[in-house]
Formats: structure tokens, C-alpha cells, sequence
């Protein structure tokens, strides 16, 4: 069982994702608003990767159960029914609903996989339903962190050490051989290093600082809170969905 990590999705494209096994992460906040949104009662989530896409695909989509969901920056696009905070898909507001989504780096990694073998959205909310869903598929398996395209290097420190706590979980097994990419390994000494404490990590990152001074510094506690929403959003189509045999949670 090989394990490879990217620090970005910037290095790939549609095609390259073709056959390959994919665990898309983007801690703050776009996989763990998605695995919200899903266990509260969305039908499902169409990931884009422009404005331009989610509102061409929404003019041909029933407007009455259908949601555009996103942001740039942060803060909700203009003209779409909600942001990227995972507060604002509550049970009331998309159960039923299919959601067109769009942010500036997660969505656009799960749209450019949508072609892969099977797509899994990972976060530290659904950390051991991930890890166990890898356990159980046994093959080769590669960790898309979405990175920051404002930052210098495009790197996210929150989205690799959550991709290093999956890796350590996944040693912790026995039964399994799995061989690491200097990547992997990488992300697992970054762990290490930055695991013990979620909630003050992310508070220290460059993104949760910045979504501290936005007025969002609830959703850290949220995204940092550990298998609070132990379910599985899985590629499903070219929409993702919770895994059929899937049974919700208490809704967040």
C-alpha cells in the first residue's frame, strides 16, 4: 500500500487524476464544510472549480432545491445562498439541497479529481472514517492537500499535518505494508511535530489567523474538533455524497 502526498493540487490535472485513489483535504474549511453539509441532510455536493461553472451549471439545475455555496477570500460570493463556514449549513438550511460549491482551493481540488478511481473528502471532523475506509480498500492511495493559492509556496500547514495524523493512524496497523513517499513522510514528522494540539495549531496558522480576523475564529474550534463527524463523503458519479451504507450523525 503506497502513500503519496501533494502539498497542492496546482500540479495536477483531470487527466492525471484518472485510476488513482484520492483523499482530498482543505481543513479550513472547504472538507469540513462539505462533510457538514452532507451530514445534515444534503443530497449532495457539486464541487467547481469557478464562479463562472457554478453559475452555468446552476441556470440549468431546479432552483428551489438547489444552493450555490462558496467563497473568495473567505466571505461568501456575491449572489450565492452561502459561504464557507460550515455554521451556515445546518440541517435547516440544506437538508435536501444539492449544493454547487465553490472555494478558492478546495473545491477547485476535488473538481480537478472527479475523474479519479474513488475521491474521498478527509478533515480532521471525519479523521478515522477516512482512515478506516483506506484501511479497508488496502491500495495505493494519494493525499491532495488544497494549499493556499495567496500564499507564498501554496503550502497549508493544517492540511498537511491533518494528512500526517491519517498517515500515523494508518502504521499504527499491522496488518497493513504500507511504504510512504518522502512526502508522506513529511507530512507524518509535521504531525509529529504540530498534532498534539489541533485547536492551537490552527489558530496559529497563517489561514486560521486570517479567519480569525474575518470573524470566523468559531469555525477553527469546528474544524479542529477530531472524528466530531465520523461520516464518509465519497465520490458518487461526478457528485459527492455520503457513502451509501453511511448513517448520519447528530447534525452539527
Amino acid at each position: 500500500m503506497k502513500i503519496d502526498l501533494s502539498f497542492n493540487a496546482a500540479q495536477f490535472d483531470e487527466l492525471q487524476m484518472r485510476e488513482k485513489n484520492v483523499v482530498v483535504i482543505d481543513v479550513l474549511r472547504a472538507s469540513s464544510t462539505v462533510t457538514v453539509a452532507l451530514n445534515n441532510g444534503a443530497r449532495e455536493v457539486i464541487p467547481v472549480a469557478s464562479v463562472e461553472s457554478a453559475v452555468k451549471i446552476s441556470g440549468s439545475l431546479f432552483g428551489e432545491v438547489t444552493l450555490r455555496g462558496g467563497e473568495r477570500n473567505g466571505k461568501m460570493i456575491e449572489g450565492f445562498n452561502l459561504g464557507n463556514s460550515p455554521q451556515e449549513y445546518s440541517e435547516s438550511a440544506v437538508k435536501g439541497k444539492s449544493i454547487i460549491y465553490c472555494t478558492m482551493n478546495g473545491s477547485v481540488a476535488m473538481a480537478k479529481s472527479r475523474y479519479a478511481r474513488t475521491l474521498v473528502i478527509g478533515s480532521f471532523i471525519n479523521l478515522s472514517a477516512v482512515v478506516d475506509f483506506m484501511r479497508e480498500e488496502k491500495k495505493d492511495f494519494l493525499f491532495i492537500c488544497a494549499g493556499r493559492t495567496n500564499t507564498m509556496g501554496n503550502f497549508s500547514l493544517e492540511d498537511v499535518v491533518c494528512a500526517g495524523m491519517m498517515i500515523q493512524q494508518l502504521l499504527k496497523d499491522e496488518s497493513l505494508d504500507v511504504e510512504l513517499s518522502d512526502s508522506a513522510k513529511a507530512a507524518q514528522a509535521l504531525h509529529k511535530s504540530f498534532g498534539r494540539s489541533v485547536l492551537k495549531m490552527l489558530k496559529a496558522s497563517e489561514h486560521g489567523q486570517y479567519l480569525a480576523e474575518i470573524g470566523f475564529a468559531d469555525d477553527l474550534k469546528i474544524c479542529a474538533a477530531v472524528d466530531s463527524v465520523p461520516v464518509l463523503p465519497l465520490l458518487n458519479g461526478t457528485v459527492i455524497k455520503l457513502r451509501k451504507e453511511e448513517s448520519r450523525v447528530e447534525p452539527v
